[in-house]
């Protein structure tokens, strides 16, 4: 089962990815709730939405960090995807914090010529922890190749409004995958 969300998951999010970078019919329906955005994509999925955070560098425009929750409707379940730029410690991963939650290791999926990903399913627990934090910012640390630790920051404002709006709409959305149907017995 879990490997099948996984699946579905990243399915999921990789459809996501291809469809932002797609026509302009294919084009999600962003809505900025303070400093996250939620995009549902006119396609379906059994998880056609996400709720995402983009920190870029100011000054050269490269992106530094980004994360994305999305939510699967038929499985109560979430999925994470967190980008950061390239030249980390692959073996030591990331964690996430706030000023009242840190997350275990989470570890890096894949890296490409874009940055290094954690894709993974998380527990509902964790979105809790996240939603209840206080304070209004928390982060990504990071380790360098070099072992020096880097701490990349993200706001929590607006992380429960944003969340409760894409979950309405991904279960309003959703389309449950179909299965496949029984061999007939000849």
């Amino acid at each position: 089962m879990m490997k099948t969300f996984l699946a579905g998951a990243f399915m999921g999010l990789m459809t996501c990815a291809a469809l932002a970078q797609a026509p302009a019919s294919n084009k999600p329906d962003v809505k900025t709730v303070q400093d996250w955005a939620v995009r549902c994509f006119p396609v379906d999925s059994p998880s056609p939405c996400d709720m995402f955070q983009e920190l870029d560098n100011q000054r050269t425009g490269q992106r530094v960090v980004s994360l994305s929750f999305a939510f699967y409707p038929a499985l109560n379940r979430h999925a994470l995807v967190i980008a950061v730029p390239l030249e980390v410690s692959i073996a030591k991963g990331l964690k996430l914090q706030t000023s009242t939650y840190t997350s275990p290791i989470l570890k890096y999926r894949r890296c490409d010529r874009n940055g290094c990903y954690v894709e993974m399913a998380v527990e509902n627990g964790m979105i809790e922890s996240l939603a209840a934090s206080s304070g209004d910012a928390g982060k990504v640390a990071i380790a360098a190749d070099n072992g020096k630790l880097f701490n990349l920051n993200f706001s929590l404002k607006g992380f429960v409004a944003a969340h409760d709006d894409m979950v309405s709409q991904a279960r309003a959305k959703a389309k449950t995958p179909a299965t496949p149907a029984p061999a007939a017995n000849p």
